[in-house]
């Protein structure tokens, strides 16, 4: 069970390291991060500064050298040593949102949410039903029977985060989410996941090189060469 008096997410001391001798390269090195239930962040930064890198590792895919991962309350990862069913723990606790949707095309918007419940055991009945939910809770739910190829970007993305947000995840990570939408649905995505926080308790992590629309954002992050630093919104936006 998660614990929402804990922090939805607490990355401590993470470093990565690929390689060894004359060919070792640290990609993120001593990224700490607390967010808090219902808090969205921002973390920005070049292509190659380990923002990547630092999201698949408290996303429990590509786990770190060495640090500590809690989740909900949940002390998760010690270093690369999993404290857990990383890959159970994943489905029912953590969010993906990409820069593509990566909807299933041959199942409708509904299907696409709907799956992802079936997976962790709903009934086929509760699962139809959280899946209309969400869809109707994020604007979307009159393009429900429609295939992904019927759906604008944006509306892709959108079926995306309720097939995200089906499990009622601890946290929603989302990588570079906005690429591939004009400036308006993109500002549009990046509101969304800050209501998505706010009501529904998620902590929430964007990474993104859109700077045009961080003042959704309760809290920015910066990473460059691997390192994670923490900035007051009023000195980026």
């Amino acid at each position: 069970m998660i614990m929402r008096d804990s922090p939805a997410i607490e990355a401590i001391d993470l470093t990565k390291v690929y390689g060894q001798g004359n060919t070792e390269v640290v990609a993120m090195r001593n990224a700490s991060m607390t967010v808090r239930h219902g808090e969205v962040v921002a973390l920005l930064g070049p292509s190659g500064s380990g923002k990547s890198t630092f999201l698949t590792a408290v996303g429990l895919i590509n786990p770190p050298t060495s640090g500590q991962i809690h989740i909900g309350g949940h002390f998760v990862l010690d270093g690369s040593h999993a404290r857990t069913n990383l890959t159970a723990f994943r489905r029912r606790h953590v969010g993906f949102v990409f820069q593509k949707s990566n909807l299933i095309p041959f199942l409708n918007a509904r299907e696409n949410v709907q799956i992802a419940l079936e997976l962790n055991d709903a009934s086929p009945r509760a699962a139809r039903r959280r899946a209309l939910e969400l869809l109707d809770n994020l604007g979307v739910q009159d393009r429900s029977e429609h295939l992904p190829t019927m759906l604008s970007g944006g509306q892709q993305q959108r079926v995306a985060v309720a097939r995200a947000l089906a499990n009622q995840p601890s946290i929603l990570l989302a990588d570079e989410p906005t690429a591939a939408l004009d400036s308006v649905t993109g500002r549009q995505v990046m509101e969304l996941f800050a209501r998505v926080a706010h009501e529904h308790g998620t902590g929430v992590i964007v990474v993104t090189h859109d700077q045009r629309a961080l003042s959704v954002f309760d809290t920015i992050y910066e990473m460059e060469d691997g390192v994670l630093s923490r900035q007051l919104k009023e000195t980026v936006v």
